[in-house]
């Protein structure tokens, strides 16, 4: 298939490539004039679904994600080692590379138990929300500063900020948008131990808002984990893939993958849905 898709996409010679690919000529004009299985029809089918949808997200769909996005979107009952093994003919890999976060110590005015001890599982909306606020840079020296807050039951974010400094006001300002947007909910408010969370002001929001303040122990990231493994999908996915010369490029590409991560990153977890799809699931359910 590799030295048909050349030859005929790029001109290439049909006895260079065979010499190339170790395959005989004799061997391989055996193979294009044999009449397909309906296997290897489907097959071929499949792999111009995964060009697509591999290109789509400019690279970051790994062969799991690939999986679920190809049943989701058009009805089917694709095997993970099948679409595994097709995208290995391809030579189609997820793009997407970790970055190590380095940790700053801070002198809190305020600490809190950690409550939710790492109980990662929510039945219902609202009742477990982490953030935290992660860096990123743009130019050649600019720095940005991300602040969210995620919902435990659906994976959702529920809101977002970015500024130039990281700040209380960044913080404070997610805060406000999330408790406006959903004023009756009071979860277990888990964060770091960030100086945005260990002052008074901030413990005299969650007070007056009525949730309950949790925190991450000392060198602990793990406490704080599926936030953390946002920040790292987000950078993998996005971040790390592009380079951006101004704020609101970076400004721009962070809003729309938030909105993709919400509205169309299908998870396993969330029974192959995207998070916000899962929240009306789980609200359907329980009615």
């Amino acid at each position: 298939m590799a030295i048909q898709d050349l030859h005929e996409s790029k001109s290439y010679s049909i006895s260079q490539l065979c010499e190339i690919g170790r395959v005989q000529r004799s061997a391989y004009y055996k193979w294009l004039n044999r009449k397909a299985s309906t296997n290897e029809i489907f097959n071929i089918e499949i792999i111009s679904l995964i060009k697509d949808a591999y290109e789509e997200r400019n690279g970051i769909l790994g062969y799991r994600q690939m999986t679920i996005k190809l049943n989701r979107e058009f009805n089917l009952a694709l095997n993970h080692k099948r679409i595994y093994r097709l995208m290995g003919i391809l030579g189609l890999k997820s793009v997407c590379r970790k970055k190590k976060k380095s940790y700053i110590p801070t002198t809190p005015e305020i600490t809190a138990e950690n409550v939710l001890n790492r109980e990662f599982e929510s039945d219902g909306f609202g009742e477990k929300w982490l953030t935290d606020v992660t860096e990123m840079k743009y130019g050649l020296q600019g720095k940005a500063y991300l602040s969210a807050i995620l919902d435990l039951s659906d994976k959702s974010i529920v809101s977002f900020v970015m500024g130039y400094s990281n700040n209380n006001a960044l913080v404070f300002k997610t805060f406000d948008i999330a408790h406006l947007a959903y004023p009756d909910v009071k979860p277990i408010f888990h964060s770091d131990r960030g100086f945005q969370y260990t002052n008074k002001s901030f413990k005299k929001k969650l007070d007056d808002a009525g949730m309950i303040q949790s925190m991450s122990r000392v060198a602990r990231c793990i406490d704080n984990g599926p936030m953390e493994s946002f920040w790292g999908m987000l950078k993998s996915e996005m971040y790390y893939l592009n380079k951006f010369t101004t704020y609101e490029e970076l400004e721009r590409a962070v809003s729309e993958y938030i909105h993709y991560y919400n509205h169309h990153r299908y998870q396993k977890r969330l029974k192959c849905m995207a998070p916000m799809e899962y929240r009306e699931h789980l609200k359907t359910s329980a009615a």
